[in-house]
């Protein structure tokens, strides 16, 4: 089994949706994130730089919430990969981004996506 850093239920604010006033006032999303690493030299190190920094990832995350305005969830997961990727190198990683409150008539509950990045 590979080792895991497990981010859940970080709570974004973002600016993603089909519907425009999704796009212009943005609304609550929430995201689980494995992270597949090696976590050996860490444990016996004690040293974070031997690791992949979760703070730092989830400053990453959280910046692209702020500046990102897109249509689909799944862009917005996929922006996401290539964030983590551009900061801290090819990751393994699964995520599963969920639009806590979907406006759609009639419909009360959420809506997710779930990828895979290797």
């Amino acid at each position: 089994m590979e080792d895991q850093i497990i981010i859940k239920q970080l709570r974004l604010w973002a600016h993603v949706g089909v519907l425009d006033w999704e796009r212009e006032h943005g609304q609550w999303f929430s995201l689980n994130l494995q992270l597949f690493c090696d976590l050996g030299a860490v444990s016996l190190s004690d040293d974070v730089d031997e690791t992949i920094n979760y703070v730092k990832v989830i400053e990453v995350i959280r910046g692209l919430a702020d500046s990102l305005v897109c249509y689909t969830i799944e862009n917005f997961v996929e922006q996401i990969f290539t964030a983590i990727e551009v900061a801290f190198g090819p990751i393994k990683m699964e995520l599963e981004l969920t639009k806590c409150e979907a406006p759609i008539p009639g419909f009360s509950g959420s809506v997710s996506v779930r990828r895979r990045r290797n």
